[in-house]
Protein backbone atom coordinates (compact mmCIF):
# COMPACT_ATOMS: atom_id res chain seq x y z
CA UNK A 1 0.00 0.00 0.00
CA UNK A 2 1.16 3.34 -0.69
CA UNK A 3 1.23 7.10 0.18
CA UNK A 4 -0.15 9.43 -2.88
CA UNK A 5 1.32 12.59 -2.92
CA UNK A 6 0.13 15.46 -5.54
CA UNK A 7 2.82 18.32 -5.84
CA UNK A 8 1.91 21.74 -7.83
CA UNK A 9 -0.03 19.19 -9.99
CA UNK A 10 -2.69 20.39 -13.05
CA UNK A 11 -3.61 19.60 -16.03
CA UNK A 12 -4.97 21.33 -18.95
CA UNK A 13 -6.52 19.74 -22.11
CA UNK A 14 -5.45 22.31 -23.82
CA UNK A 15 -1.50 22.97 -25.32
CA UNK A 16 -1.40 26.43 -25.03
CA UNK A 17 -3.87 26.85 -21.34
CA UNK A 18 -3.81 30.89 -21.12
CA UNK A 19 -5.72 30.90 -17.75
CA UNK A 20 -7.22 29.40 -14.89
CA UNK A 21 -10.57 28.71 -16.72
CA UNK A 22 -8.19 26.50 -19.70
CA UNK A 23 -7.27 23.98 -16.99
CA UNK A 24 -9.40 20.39 -15.71
CA UNK A 25 -7.20 20.42 -12.91
CA UNK A 26 -6.43 23.77 -11.21
CA UNK A 27 -2.40 23.82 -9.61
CA UNK A 28 -3.32 21.53 -6.43
CA UNK A 29 -1.14 19.96 -3.74
CA UNK A 30 -2.94 16.88 -1.81
CA UNK A 31 -1.78 13.68 0.46
CA UNK A 32 -3.74 10.32 0.29
CA UNK A 33 -2.28 8.81 3.36
CA UNK A 34 -1.02 5.12 2.90
CA UNK A 35 -4.10 2.41 3.92
CA UNK A 36 -7.17 4.90 3.62
CA UNK A 37 -10.26 5.00 2.18
CA UNK A 38 -11.00 7.81 0.13
CA UNK A 39 -14.02 9.24 -1.96
CA UNK A 40 -13.11 12.13 -4.68
CA UNK A 41 -17.17 13.28 -4.68
CA UNK A 42 -18.15 16.47 -7.11
CA UNK A 43 -20.79 16.96 -9.90
CA UNK A 44 -19.65 15.87 -13.50
CA UNK A 45 -17.03 18.12 -14.93
CA UNK A 46 -15.24 18.90 -11.99
CA UNK A 47 -12.17 16.92 -12.81
CA UNK A 48 -12.88 13.88 -10.91
CA UNK A 49 -12.03 10.98 -13.47
CA UNK A 50 -8.94 13.50 -14.79
CA UNK A 51 -7.52 13.32 -11.36
CA UNK A 52 -7.58 9.50 -10.96
CA UNK A 53 -6.28 8.56 -14.39
CA UNK A 54 -3.52 11.11 -13.59
CA UNK A 55 -2.79 9.20 -10.08
CA UNK A 56 -3.23 5.82 -12.03
CA UNK A 57 -0.83 6.91 -14.93
CA UNK A 58 -3.37 6.28 -18.12
CA UNK A 59 -2.86 10.41 -17.98
CA UNK A 60 0.33 12.79 -17.69
CA UNK A 61 -0.38 16.30 -15.79
CA UNK A 62 0.62 19.54 -17.74
CA UNK A 63 2.27 20.32 -14.46
CA UNK A 64 4.08 18.84 -10.83
CA UNK A 65 4.42 16.12 -9.69
CA UNK A 66 2.81 12.96 -8.55
CA UNK A 67 4.63 10.48 -5.51
CA UNK A 68 4.22 6.87 -4.63
CA UNK A 69 6.00 6.38 -0.72
CA UNK A 70 7.95 9.89 -1.87
CA UNK A 71 8.73 8.74 -5.04
CA UNK A 72 8.10 10.40 -8.06
CA UNK A 73 6.12 8.19 -11.03
CA UNK A 74 5.38 10.58 -13.63
CA UNK A 75 7.50 8.57 -16.06
CA UNK A 76 5.93 5.41 -14.99
CA UNK A 77 3.55 3.20 -17.00
CA UNK A 78 -0.12 1.85 -15.01
CA UNK A 79 1.68 -1.34 -15.12
CA UNK A 80 4.81 -0.13 -13.49
CA UNK A 81 2.90 2.11 -10.98
CA UNK A 82 1.19 -1.41 -9.43
CA UNK A 83 -2.70 0.53 -9.54
CA UNK A 84 -5.72 -1.08 -10.10
CA UNK A 85 -8.40 0.26 -11.61
CA UNK A 86 -11.90 -0.31 -11.79
CA UNK A 87 -14.13 1.43 -14.14
CA UNK A 88 -17.55 2.87 -14.51
CA UNK A 89 -18.14 0.49 -17.19
CA UNK A 90 -17.27 -3.42 -16.74
CA UNK A 91 -14.15 -4.21 -17.95
CA UNK A 92 -13.97 -8.14 -18.34
CA UNK A 93 -12.69 -10.91 -20.59
CA UNK A 94 -15.71 -12.15 -22.00
CA UNK A 95 -14.29 -15.57 -23.34
CA UNK A 96 -13.00 -16.88 -20.23
CA UNK A 97 -14.69 -18.21 -16.79
CA UNK A 98 -15.18 -15.78 -13.92
CA UNK A 99 -12.80 -18.02 -12.31
CA UNK A 100 -10.72 -17.36 -15.06
CA UNK A 101 -10.85 -13.63 -14.94
CA UNK A 102 -9.94 -13.37 -11.69
CA UNK A 103 -7.14 -15.80 -11.64
CA UNK A 104 -5.55 -13.63 -14.81
CA UNK A 105 -3.86 -10.59 -12.82
CA UNK A 106 -2.09 -12.98 -10.58
CA UNK A 107 -1.47 -15.60 -12.85
CA UNK A 108 0.30 -12.83 -15.11
CA UNK A 109 2.33 -12.42 -11.83
CA UNK A 110 3.63 -15.83 -11.88
CA UNK A 111 1.83 -17.14 -8.96
CA UNK A 112 1.55 -20.45 -7.93
CA UNK A 113 -1.91 -22.18 -8.81
CA UNK A 114 -2.46 -22.96 -5.80
CA UNK A 115 -2.11 -19.63 -4.23
CA UNK A 116 -4.01 -18.24 -7.22
CA UNK A 117 -7.11 -20.51 -6.15
CA UNK A 118 -7.10 -19.55 -2.69
CA UNK A 119 -7.11 -15.88 -3.80
CA UNK A 120 -9.87 -16.38 -6.23
CA UNK A 121 -12.28 -17.93 -3.81
CA UNK A 122 -11.46 -15.35 -0.98
CA UNK A 123 -12.42 -12.63 -3.49
CA UNK A 124 -15.41 -14.61 -4.66
CA UNK A 125 -16.53 -15.17 -1.42
CA UNK A 126 -16.43 -11.56 -0.24
CA UNK A 127 -18.47 -10.68 -3.42
CA UNK A 128 -20.92 -13.32 -3.32
CA UNK A 129 -19.60 -15.05 -6.92
CA UNK A 130 -18.66 -18.63 -5.99
CA UNK A 131 -21.91 -19.86 -7.58
CA UNK A 132 -20.94 -18.07 -11.19
CA UNK A 133 -17.19 -19.14 -11.31
CA UNK A 134 -17.24 -21.38 -14.10
CA UNK A 135 -19.44 -19.39 -15.77
CA UNK A 136 -18.27 -17.98 -19.10
CA UNK A 137 -18.46 -13.83 -18.21
CA UNK A 138 -20.41 -13.13 -21.97
CA UNK A 139 -23.22 -14.81 -19.87
CA UNK A 140 -23.62 -12.63 -17.00
CA UNK A 141 -25.37 -9.62 -16.16
CA UNK A 142 -23.72 -6.03 -16.08
CA UNK A 143 -24.37 -5.99 -12.04
CA UNK A 144 -22.28 -9.78 -12.67
CA UNK A 145 -19.70 -8.29 -14.91
CA UNK A 146 -19.15 -5.27 -12.69
CA UNK A 147 -18.83 -7.74 -9.63
CA UNK A 148 -16.22 -9.28 -11.31
CA UNK A 149 -14.52 -5.75 -13.11
CA UNK A 150 -14.29 -5.13 -9.21
CA UNK A 151 -12.27 -8.36 -7.81
CA UNK A 152 -9.74 -8.41 -10.61
CA UNK A 153 -8.78 -5.12 -8.69
CA UNK A 154 -9.57 -6.08 -5.00
CA UNK A 155 -7.67 -10.25 -6.04
CA UNK A 156 -3.92 -8.54 -6.07
CA UNK A 157 -2.77 -7.85 -2.36
CA UNK A 158 0.41 -6.56 -3.60
CA UNK A 159 -1.50 -3.05 -5.50
CA UNK A 160 -0.35 0.04 -4.21
CA UNK A 161 -3.75 1.67 -4.21
CA UNK A 162 -7.03 0.77 -5.73
CA UNK A 163 -8.62 3.61 -8.25
CA UNK A 164 -12.44 3.52 -8.52
CA UNK A 165 -14.32 5.31 -11.07
CA UNK A 166 -17.98 5.53 -10.03
CA UNK A 167 -18.12 1.88 -10.06
CA UNK A 168 -21.56 1.47 -8.89
CA UNK A 169 -23.14 3.09 -12.00
CA UNK A 170 -24.52 -0.13 -13.63
CA UNK A 171 -25.11 -1.61 -10.74
CA UNK A 172 -29.04 -2.41 -9.67
CA UNK A 173 -29.95 0.05 -6.89
CA UNK A 174 -30.88 -2.64 -4.33
CA UNK A 175 -27.50 -4.11 -4.50
CA UNK A 176 -25.57 -0.39 -4.19
CA UNK A 177 -26.05 -0.42 -0.16
CA UNK A 178 -24.69 -3.90 -0.57
CA UNK A 179 -21.31 -3.69 -2.51
CA UNK A 180 -20.62 -0.51 -0.73
CA UNK A 181 -20.75 -2.39 2.42
CA UNK A 182 -18.81 -5.08 0.65
CA UNK A 183 -15.87 -2.62 -0.34
CA UNK A 184 -15.52 -1.26 3.20
CA UNK A 185 -15.43 -4.64 4.48
CA UNK A 186 -12.93 -5.61 2.05
CA UNK A 187 -10.43 -2.28 3.01
CA UNK A 188 -10.86 -2.63 6.73
CA UNK A 189 -10.11 -6.44 6.14
CA UNK A 190 -6.92 -5.92 4.12
CA UNK A 191 -5.89 -2.46 4.91
CA UNK A 192 -5.21 -1.13 1.02
CA UNK A 193 -5.44 2.79 0.19
CA UNK A 194 -8.51 2.93 -1.77
CA UNK A 195 -9.68 6.06 -3.86
CA UNK A 196 -13.52 6.21 -5.08
CA UNK A 197 -14.76 8.77 -7.14
CA UNK A 198 -18.14 9.43 -7.08
CA UNK A 199 -20.75 12.28 -7.50
CA UNK A 200 -23.61 10.56 -4.91
CA UNK A 201 -22.66 12.14 -1.43
CA UNK A 202 -24.40 8.82 -0.06
CA UNK A 203 -22.14 6.88 -1.84
CA UNK A 204 -18.96 8.78 -0.31
CA UNK A 205 -20.08 8.80 2.72
CA UNK A 206 -21.08 5.77 3.65
CA UNK A 207 -17.72 4.14 1.79
CA UNK A 208 -14.87 6.47 3.09
CA UNK A 209 -13.43 7.76 6.29
CA UNK A 210 -12.27 11.21 4.56
CA UNK A 211 -13.78 12.69 1.67
CA UNK A 212 -12.40 15.16 -1.05
CA UNK A 213 -15.00 17.49 -2.65
CA UNK A 214 -14.37 18.85 -6.00
CA UNK A 215 -15.21 21.92 -7.57
CA UNK A 216 -14.12 23.66 -10.92
CA UNK A 217 -11.12 21.94 -10.71
CA UNK A 218 -9.65 21.91 -7.29
CA UNK A 219 -10.57 20.37 -4.30
CA UNK A 220 -12.27 22.77 -2.30
CA UNK A 221 -12.64 20.73 1.25
CA UNK A 222 -11.21 17.59 2.40
CA UNK A 223 -11.98 15.79 5.46
CA UNK A 224 -14.90 13.38 7.01
CA UNK A 225 -18.54 13.20 6.57
CA UNK A 226 -19.33 14.96 9.36
CA UNK A 227 -16.65 18.52 9.36
CA UNK A 228 -18.12 18.57 5.49
CA UNK A 229 -21.68 18.89 6.65
CA UNK A 230 -21.41 20.94 10.25
CA UNK A 231 -18.52 23.13 8.89
CA UNK A 232 -18.72 23.57 4.86
CA UNK A 233 -15.04 24.98 4.03
CA UNK A 234 -16.92 26.65 0.92
CA UNK A 235 -20.46 27.83 -0.34
CA UNK A 236 -20.49 24.52 -2.75
CA UNK A 237 -19.63 21.67 -0.30
CA UNK A 238 -22.66 23.58 1.83
CA UNK A 239 -25.07 23.31 -1.28
CA UNK A 240 -23.90 20.21 -2.15
CA UNK A 241 -23.79 18.25 0.72
CA UNK A 242 -27.08 17.84 2.66
CA UNK A 243 -30.79 17.37 1.80
CA UNK A 244 -31.61 20.17 0.91
CA UNK A 245 -28.51 21.97 0.57
CA UNK A 246 -27.46 24.41 2.90
CA UNK A 247 -29.29 28.11 2.84
CA UNK A 248 -27.29 30.67 1.18
CA UNK A 249 -28.18 34.38 1.54
CA UNK A 250 -25.49 37.43 0.48
CA UNK A 251 -25.72 39.82 2.83
CA UNK A 252 -23.47 43.51 3.72
CA UNK A 253 -21.97 44.27 6.69
CA UNK A 254 -24.06 46.26 9.33
CA UNK A 255 -23.12 47.38 13.12
CA UNK A 256 -22.94 44.56 14.79
CA UNK A 257 -23.40 42.09 12.44
CA UNK A 258 -24.63 41.63 8.46
CA UNK A 259 -27.51 42.08 7.02
CA UNK A 260 -30.16 42.27 3.75
CA UNK A 261 -33.02 43.83 3.31
CA UNK A 262 -34.59 45.09 6.52
CA UNK A 263 -33.22 41.83 8.71
CA UNK A 264 -29.98 42.31 10.49
CA UNK A 265 -27.93 38.39 11.73
CA UNK A 266 -26.26 39.51 14.66
CA UNK A 267 -22.43 38.13 14.64
CA UNK A 268 -19.89 37.95 17.35
CA UNK A 269 -17.26 40.27 17.59
CA UNK A 270 -14.68 37.90 16.10
CA UNK A 271 -16.68 37.64 13.54
CA UNK A 272 -17.23 41.03 12.30
CA UNK A 273 -13.49 42.19 13.17
CA UNK A 274 -12.76 39.19 10.03
CA UNK A 275 -15.11 40.48 7.89
CA UNK A 276 -13.77 44.23 8.37
CA UNK A 277 -9.89 42.91 8.21
CA UNK A 278 -10.62 40.95 5.02
CA UNK A 279 -10.98 41.77 1.15
CA UNK A 280 -13.95 40.16 -0.21
CA UNK A 281 -16.29 40.75 -3.49
CA UNK A 282 -19.32 38.80 -1.98
CA UNK A 283 -20.27 38.28 1.43
CA UNK A 284 -22.89 35.20 2.23
CA UNK A 285 -24.35 33.72 5.75
CA UNK A 286 -24.88 30.08 5.27
CA UNK A 287 -26.94 27.98 7.63
CA UNK A 288 -28.36 24.35 6.94
CA UNK A 289 -31.77 23.70 7.29
CA UNK A 290 -31.43 21.21 9.65
CA UNK A 291 -30.08 23.83 12.53
CA UNK A 292 -32.65 26.97 11.59
CA UNK A 293 -35.08 27.05 15.26
CA UNK A 294 -38.34 27.19 14.28
CA UNK A 295 -39.95 28.34 17.44
CA UNK A 296 -43.79 28.08 18.87
CA UNK A 297 -44.52 31.55 19.46
CA UNK A 298 -43.28 34.54 18.29
CA UNK A 299 -40.89 36.39 20.57
CA UNK A 300 -38.72 39.97 20.21
CA UNK A 301 -35.73 38.43 18.59
CA UNK A 302 -37.40 36.11 16.43
CA UNK A 303 -37.16 36.66 12.85
CA UNK A 304 -40.11 36.08 10.82
CA UNK A 305 -40.50 34.36 7.92
CA UNK A 306 -43.45 33.48 5.26
CA UNK A 307 -44.67 29.83 4.89
CA UNK A 308 -44.32 29.25 1.00
CA UNK A 309 -44.52 25.51 0.54
CA UNK A 310 -44.69 21.96 2.95
CA UNK A 311 -43.03 19.12 1.36
CA UNK A 312 -44.06 15.99 4.04
CA UNK A 313 -41.52 13.41 3.28
CA UNK A 314 -42.64 10.75 6.04
CA UNK A 315 -40.05 10.92 8.48
CA UNK A 316 -39.38 14.58 8.17
CA UNK A 317 -40.78 17.61 6.03
CA UNK A 318 -39.38 20.06 4.14
CA UNK A 319 -40.29 23.57 4.67
CA UNK A 320 -40.00 26.39 2.23
CA UNK A 321 -40.15 30.04 4.06
CA UNK A 322 -39.46 33.46 2.64
CA UNK A 323 -37.17 35.43 4.83
CA UNK A 324 -37.65 39.08 3.62
CA UNK A 325 -37.69 37.86 0.16
CA UNK A 326 -34.76 35.77 0.18
CA UNK A 327 -36.10 31.33 -0.17
CA UNK A 328 -35.05 29.59 3.02
CA UNK A 329 -35.34 26.11 3.37
CA UNK A 330 -36.27 24.20 7.13
CA UNK A 331 -36.28 20.61 8.17
CA UNK A 332 -38.51 19.74 10.56
CA UNK A 333 -39.15 16.50 12.22
CA UNK A 334 -41.74 14.66 11.92
CA UNK A 335 -43.06 15.36 15.20
CA UNK A 336 -42.76 19.49 15.00
CA UNK A 337 -45.79 21.00 14.31
CA UNK A 338 -45.61 22.78 10.96
CA UNK A 339 -46.34 26.46 11.30
CA UNK A 340 -49.13 28.30 8.99
CA UNK A 341 -48.86 31.73 7.81
CA UNK A 342 -46.04 32.82 9.60
CA UNK A 343 -43.13 31.08 11.13
CA UNK A 344 -41.04 32.54 14.07
CA UNK A 345 -37.81 32.18 13.35
CA UNK A 346 -33.60 32.27 14.73
CA UNK A 347 -30.22 31.21 13.75
CA UNK A 348 -28.55 29.59 16.42
CA UNK A 349 -24.64 31.38 16.55
CA UNK A 350 -22.32 28.45 16.44
CA UNK A 351 -24.17 27.26 13.30
CA UNK A 352 -24.13 30.47 11.21
CA UNK A 353 -21.53 30.54 8.51
CA UNK A 354 -19.89 33.34 7.12
CA UNK A 355 -18.44 32.85 3.86
CA UNK A 356 -16.16 35.79 1.74
CA UNK A 357 -15.69 35.17 -2.13
CA UNK A 358 -17.38 31.68 -1.32
CA UNK A 359 -14.80 31.01 1.42
CA UNK A 360 -15.53 30.39 5.06
CA UNK A 361 -14.29 33.26 6.88
CA UNK A 362 -12.88 31.55 10.16
CA UNK A 363 -12.98 34.30 13.13
CA UNK A 364 -9.58 34.27 14.87
CA UNK A 365 -9.64 33.17 18.65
Amino acid sequence: MAEIRLQNLAHSYIRTPSGPDDYAIREMDHVWEQGGAYALLGPSGCGKSTLLNIISGLLSPSQGQVLFDSKVVNALTPEKRNIAQVFQFPVVYDTMTVYDNLAFPLRNQGMAEAKIHSKVQEIAEVLDLQALLSKKARNLTADEKQKVSMGRGLVRDDVSAILFDEPLTVIDPHLKWKLRRKLKQIHEQFNITMVYVTHDQLEASTFADKIAVMYGGQIVQFGTPRELFERPSHTFVGYFIGSPGMNLIEVKPQPGGVGFASTHLPLSAAQQQRIAESEWHTLKVGIRPEFVHVWDEPFDDALQARVVHVEDLGTYKIVTLDLDGAPLKVRLAEDKPVPEGTAYISFPAQWLMVYADDYLLEAQP
